[in-house]
Formats: structure tokens, C-alpha cells, sequence
């Protein structure tokens, strides 16, 4: 679900929520995005991430725990295409994502550390559906998730604003 939240206007509305402690890129041609989150720990490894994608989203935003890793790219072009398609809002990656120039074009929010050319290795290893931490934040399956051009806010559900 792109636009209409922002994260200042959550923060000012629900200061308990948490504010992502650490700047994410954006790499998708949508920047604002935000719904429901699910979960994948991984290194290294975008088996999982491939898979989760591969399933409806039905407006959640897939949060990967990649460990922080820049040395391959946990999300390309054709995974893009393939959470575009299977109708997930966004992807915050902590870690790395390539092909710059596909993510692009693709109707999508995606959020990473930065960029590799590198693929991942392929071996399925990871977790899915836990609870991630990073950037000083837990992010938890079913908790909701708001982000755009100023950063990214978790909170326990979906917010309830009078703007």
C-alpha cells in the first residue's frame, strides 16, 4: 500500500512507536510504503527471501535480517518483480540488494543498506516468521511497519491517525 502514512505524522501521533535507528536507501520506484510485517533471517543467502516473496503479500512489507551483510545482494531485479506481482507492499533489507537499474522501474518499495553485484550463494539456510532485531528495533511478524523519504517507524498495529 504506497503513501497516505508518513512516519512523521505516526511519531507525532504514537510517540511510543519505535524509529528505525540507522538510514535505509531506497531503491524501488515507490518510496513511501507501509503494512504488516513478516520475516526472514538470513546471510548471505536470499533462498528464503526468493520463497516468502514467492507468496501472497496481500500489502505486508517482508523485513530481511541479512546481518548487515554488504559483500552480495540478498535482492534483485527479478525478486523485485516477483513481490511486486505477488502483491507485498515493501522490503526493508539489512543488508544488500543489485541491479539498481531494474528495482528502478519496478512499483515497489525497497529499502536496503546499499548495493552489490554480487549474487548470494543459494543453500536455504535462515529463518522465517521470528522476530528480527536491528537498528535498535524488534521487528515482529504482525507488528506494522511505516516507511518513506524520512525514515522507517514500528509500531503494534496498524496506526490510527486524525491528520
Amino acid at each position: 500500500m504506497p503513501g497516505s502514512l508518513y512516519t512523521a505524522d505516526v511519531l507525532d501521533q504514537h510517540p511510543d512507536w519505535n524509529a528505525v535507528g540507522l538510514h535505509f536507501q531506497d531503491f524501488g520506484s515507490v518510496v513511501a510504503f507501509h503494512g504488516a510485517i513478516e520475516t526472514v533471517k538470513v546471510f548471505e543467502d536470499n533462498v528464503l527471501v526468493k520463497q516468502a516473496l514467492g507468496q501472497p503479500g496481500r500489502g505486508r512489507v517482508l523485513v530481511v535480517d541479512g546481518g548487515g551483510s554488504r559483500r552480495c545482494a540478498l535482492c534483485g531485479g527479478n525478486v523485485a518483480m516477483l513481490a511486486r506481482d505477488n502483491d507485498w507492499a515493501g522490503l526493508v533489507i539489512y543488508g544488500a540488494r543489485r541491479d539498481r537499474h531494474e528495482i528502478a522501474e519496478v512499483e515497489i518499495g525497497v529499502k536496503a543498506l546499499g548495493t552489490h553485484p554480487r549474487k548470494s550463494v543459494k543453500r536455504g539456510e535462515g529463518q522465517q516468521g521470528i522476530p528480527v532485531t536491528f537498528a535498535g528495533v524488534t521487528f515482529a511478524p504482525g507488528a506494522y511497519l511505516v516507511a518513506d523519504g524520512d525514515g522507517i517507524v514500528v509500531g503494534p498495529t496498524a496506526p490510527d491517525l486524525d491528520c
